[in-house]
């Protein structure tokens, strides 16, 4: 047999001999590139709250129960009250801390003297009931009494006359600024330091005084006044000019409304202008 003769089955190429099936080799598989979670997204897929979050969502919206409504209300009104209280003594403070150490000074013996004036009106009336309990003809000495205190009485009420020491107190308002509420002003500082009797331009002044403001015055219980006001004031002399020139006081409110301000000390002061005694319609005494 021919070596050029094929074999049947055999490849065209003898030289090349039959390889085992090739295997094919598997390409590894590249790693997935970071999705939005590596990159510092939010991933797709749902997630739980953060700590942040759920620190917002307990604290609001606010859950407010009925007590602590109350409590927080409470707790607003007491502050606010003790802002006020802290606002008027800064206020009313104010002056004291701007004045000069005389004027301190005078201010502080304003107060032991009222204070003194106290002491004393009620040693009078201990002295008048021990008189009362100890006198042998308490009916007499009963009447006696009843009679000073009808004087009393009388001088406050204005139906008799009073003289004594005190002081005159001159404004003139060339400028016309001066208002009722200054002398009103004037008025319940001298009644403070003391003054037992006052009248001002002829006009007696009383528990139940008011003023009011009218064309080119003032009118005190309807009567018409204008200025210049001068007011006679019997009491204690050291006791009434200081209470006027206090710091802040009567004096200094009056001079900034362009008036013109004078106190006068004086050992006798008539003060005689009178007032109707008035007899009450249904009031009638207990004793009758």
């Amino acid at each position: 047999m021919s070596s050029n003769d094929e074999t049947p089955g055999t490849p065209e190429n003898p030289l090349r001999e039959e390889l085992p099936e090739e295997v094919r080799t598997k390409t590894p598989e590249k790693a997935p590139e970071p999705g939005p979670e590596r990159a510092g997204q939010e991933p797709d897929g749902p997630t739980g709250p953060t700590g942040r979050q759920r620190l917002l969502m307990g604290l609001w919206p606010p859950r407010v129960s009925r007590a602590q409504l109350i409590v927080a209300l409470l707790l607003f009104g007491l502050g606010f009250g003790l802002a006020v209280q802290v606002a008027s003594n800064s206020d009313s403070d104010g002056a004291l801390r701007g004045a000069r150490q005389e004027d301190l000074v005078r201010i502080l013996d304003e107060l032991d003297d009222r204070t003194q004036r106290l002491e004393e009106e009620k040693q009078g009336l201990e002295d008048q009931r021990t008189e009362l309990e100890n006198s042998s003809d308490q009916a007499e000495e009963a009447r006696k009494q009843t009679v000073e205190k009808e004087k009393q009485l009388g001088i406050l009420a204005g139906t008799v006359a009073a003289q004594g020491p005190g002081i005159t107190l001159t404004i003139d308002d060339g400028e016309g600024t001066v208002e009722a509420d200054s002398l009103l002003d004037a008025v319940q500082e001298l009644r403070a330091a003391g003054a037992e009797a006052i009248q001002v331009n002829g006009v007696r002044i009383v528990a139940g005084t008011y003023l009011t403001d009218v064309s080119g015055g003032v009118a005190v219980d309807g009567n018409k006044i204008s200025a210049p006001y001068r007011f006679k004031v019997i009491g204690k002399p050291q006791d009434l000019e200081p209470a006027l020139n206090i710091p802040g006081g009567v004096v200094q409110t009056l001079e900034k409304e362009q008036a013109t301000v004078t106190v006068e000390r004086s050992d006798k002061i008539v003060v005689d202008a009178l007032r109707p005694a008035e007899r009450p319609d249904y009031a009638r005494s207990s004793s009758q």
